[in-house]
């Protein structure tokens, strides 16, 4: 017998709920295993098994309805849908296939050398700091300096790919002061992405070029190259910083977790995985019913927006012992911060190797770690991280 689901008075987007991100976590997660968010007329789910079953049904909820809480086959979005990250089978299946390959594990092999370099590079630049800002000095230099790199983008007007990738994480949720903002700020980022996903924008080298190679095998259009190169610039930064920025201040803030590190620099990707069940660095992802559908019990029309709570899931009791700490005896294998199934996150790979190189280069260079204020937070519809996180160190 299907169940009515139970409606929820909250605004998960609003200052407030942004500002208790945690409490709307867990009111999503244990009022119901299917909730509707009132303001919004929207579904939303924060148990693991729930998410993982929505994950994996992508015949009954789709993607290429966008995955943000606007159905964009009905509202036209400011850009176009991407053909990898809002597109289903069969469609899906072959641009999957390309990223796949561009994102191999021999690729991200042969590229992790020169990462780790940069890497121990930068943390000796902040160490003869001592106290400085993590989320920016940190996180943030790191990705916005490697993955470009390795893309093949152009060193001219790189300062434009945040402000683009955060319309399109902004864009994500509705239509709020943050989405204006976002818009304003952007200023020339859509223009300067535009050009930069073009073939004679990208260095002769990098992965960029290698998509480009799948035009001339007939394989792909021009256009269609043009837009995997954008994945690259609308999703493959922010959320690998915000998650190195949580790995940062959990480490600052368990000494247990710092000291293993600290002695087993081999602990840095379980540091990084174990950060982003702890703290999901995008904490929604969105479908769309293809059909009426049952789910946990609850009756689902055609067309109707289904948002999953990744960072609630990630703290379900139902899944984890004592979520709510960062416990590095922990296996955190089977957190959903990258998603699962055929939309899985294609670059998880790179993100890892990018956290790995620059967390080990730190437990090898560093001797203390601890947070010298208090964090200040990025109000984002669909990310979470922060805009300043106040760290000291010392050097070994």
């Amino acid at each position: 017998m299907s169940e009515q689901a139970i409606a929820l008075d909250i605004d998960p987007f609003s200052r407030d709920g942004l500002s208790r991100p945690l409490v709307v976590d867990a009111a999503i997660r244990e009022t119901g295993p299917v909730v509707l968010i009132e303001k919004y007329g929207i579904w939303f789910t924060g148990r693991h098994d729930v998410v993982e079953q929505v994950f994996r049904d992508y015949e009954t909820f789709e993607s290429s309805a966008g995955t943000g809480i606007t159905n964009t086959k009905r509202t036209e979005n400011w850009r176009k849908p991407s053909v990898i990250l809002e597109n289903d089978p069969p469609g899906h299946t072959k641009y999957r296939r390309i990223m796949t390959s561009i994102l191999s594990q021999r690729v991200v092999r042969r590229l992790t050398e020169g990462f780790q370099q940069r890497a121990d590079e930068l943390v000796d630049s902040v160490l003869q700091r001592s106290e400085f800002n993590a989320a920016r000095e940190l996180a943030e230099a790191f990705p916005l300096t490697v993955l470009p790199d390795a893309l093949g983008l152009q060193p001219e007007g790189r300062e434009h790919l945040l402000p683009y990738s955060n319309l399109n994480f902004q864009a994500m949720g509705p239509r709020n002061e943050l989405y204006d903002a976002a818009v304003a700020a952007a200023g020339e980022a859509v223009s300067f992405v535009n050009w930069q996903m073009r073939r004679e924008a990208l260095a002769p080298g990098g992965l960029g070029q290698t998509i480009y190679g799948y035009v001339d095998e007939g394989e792909i259009s021009e256009e269609d190259a043009g837009m995997l190169v954008r994945t690259f610039l609308s999703a493959g930064v922010d959320t690998t910083i915000f998650g190195i920025q949580f790995a940062l201040k959990a480490l600052a803030e368990y000494p247990d977790a710092w000291a293993a590190l600290h002695d087993d620099p081999s602990l840095a990707r379980r540091v990084f995985e174990e950060a982003l069940r702890w703290n999901a660095p995008s904490p929604y992802i969105g479908r769309t019913t293809s059909r009426a559908t049952e789910l946990a019990g609850v009756r689902i029309p055609e067309g109707e927006k289904v948002i999953m709570s990744l960072a609630a899931a990630n703290r379900d009791p139902r899944r984890w012992a004592d979520p709510d700490t960062f416990d590095l005896a922990r296996d955190p294998s089977g957190h959903l911060a990258f998603g699962t199934g055929i939309h899985g996150c294609v670059g998880q790979m790179m993100a890892r190797m990018e956290a790995t190189c620059l967390l080990s280069a730190l437990a090898r260079r560093a001797d203390t770690i601890e947070l010298v204020g208090e964090p200040v937070p990025f109000y984002s519809n669909w990310l979470r991280g922060f805009e300043d996180l106040p760290m000291r160190v010392t050097a070994r």
